[in-house]
């Protein structure tokens, strides 16, 4: 039962940006938690703890975004990043830098996270190299020709 259960942990852990999101909520946490620290740890309080506590919960919203609807990560990814950018100067350097980094970190995970594409087996010929680590993927389509409108050639 044990073993089911982290195999289907590890089935669901990579069939999404997982590292990304983790890192994205990691990042919000701490942007968003750092304003309520006492006022000697603080640079700045005051208005500027707002705009902190909701930078920090729309960065814990797109990791989790990026967790249960992988095909919105794009967006996830780059909203991610820029509001961990616009964090170091709004909300006390970004969590003292660390928020950004594990923010721009996480947004690039997510925008770069590719789902696993299925692997294809060749034909009988090649069944020696089915046990390697090197799939054989089927050639993309032809392209289909199209009407432009202002006559362009593809």
């Amino acid at each position: 039962m044990l073993l089911n259960l982290l195999r289907r942990w590890r089935r669901w852990r990579r069939s999404r940006p997982f590292w990304g999101g983790l890192f994205a909520v990691l990042a919000g946490s701490w942007i968003c938690v750092l304003p309520l620290a006492p006022l000697k740890i603080m640079l700045q309080q005051g208005v500027a703890g707002i705009p902190s506590v909701l930078m920090g919960i729309v960065m814990i919203v797109l990791g989790l975004t990026a967790w249960f609807s992988p095909p919105q990560r794009s967006l996830a990814g780059v909203l991610t990043t820029l509001i961990a950018t616009a964090a170091l100067i709004l909300s006390n350097l970004g969590g003292f830098l660390i928020g950004t980094l594990l923010g721009i970190l996480g947004g690039g995970l997510m925008f770069a996270w590719q789902p696993h594409a299925a692997r294809h087996t060749g034909e009988a010929g090649e069944a020696g190299k089915a046990g390697t680590a090197e799939s054989v993927v089927a050639a993309p389509p032809p392209p289909t020709p199209h009407h432009d409108p202002q006559g362009a050639q593809p």
